[in-house]
């Protein structure tokens, strides 16, 4: 082996050591919902329930943060489990900051219609509205003719009906009771799907400058 191309694979090398020791998007979100389950109900830290979305009184902040929070260990397990798969293939495909925006944006959006239409006594809590989102997004961003993704997508679609729909769950607390929030799952989907549509309405007129950015999207898109 020639010295030039030893020094190539040792840079290689090196720049997948590097990239593999940054901690994902999809680690981060995880913890903090574990996290705040651990404060709120082993802690038993009182702060933790002020990040709730109340309906009757909200506060800016708590569509963002009761997304976060979960109200038992079997709601919380069940969500991050679908967290894990929908917002890896999420990841994967678009990157760290389009996970996080996926996540807060389709949970917020999800307990924002959830409040305008249930009773003001409801308390809502629960990552469903981002599954539900990252679930969509995962499935259309995978969308093309190759026959490789129309599997996946396939997959993809009878593991929702059949798990996601039995599993994850957004709780909201009414009286004592607590219920599915099924308007936060179809709230989610449906934000999810709208999201897709608008990114790809934006135009990359940046690529068109950037000859290796033009080439990454036509290996891509074949």
């Amino acid at each position: 082996m020639r010295r030039s191309d030893l020094v190539s694979e040792l840079e290689l090398a090196k720049d997948k050591k590097q990239q593999g020791g940054r901690a994902n998007a999809i680690f981060w979100i995880l913890l903090l919902n574990f996290g705040l389950y651990v404060a709120d109900h082993l802690l038993q830290i009182r702060q933790i329930k002020a990040l709730y979305l109340y309906h009757a009184f909200p506060s800016w902040y708590e569509f963002v943060t009761s997304t976060f929070c979960h109200a038992n260990w079997n709601h919380l397990s069940s969500n991050l489990f679908f967290v894990y798969i929908f917002g890896k293939l999420v990841e994967e495909e678009e990157g760290n900051f389009a996970l996080w925006m996926s996540y807060i944006l389709t949970g917020a959006g999800a307990n924002l219609i959830s409040w305008l239409v249930l009773p003001t006594s409801s308390v809502s809590l629960g990552a469903s509205g981002a599954v539900f989102g990252l679930f969509t997004i995962s499935v259309l961003v995978k969308m093309s003719w190759d026959w490789r993704k129309i599997l996946e997508v396939l997959i993809l679609g009878q593991f929702v009906v059949d798990k996601v729909m039995e599993a994850a769950r957004a709780t909201t607390i009414t009286g004592a009771a607590l219920q599915v929030n099924n308007i936060a799952h179809v709230s989610g989907a449906l934000i999810g799907a709208a999201l897709v549509f608008v990114i790809n309405r934006i135009p990359l007129s940046s690529n068109d400058d950037n000859p290796k950015a033009s080439k990454d999207n036509k290996d891509k898109r074949s």
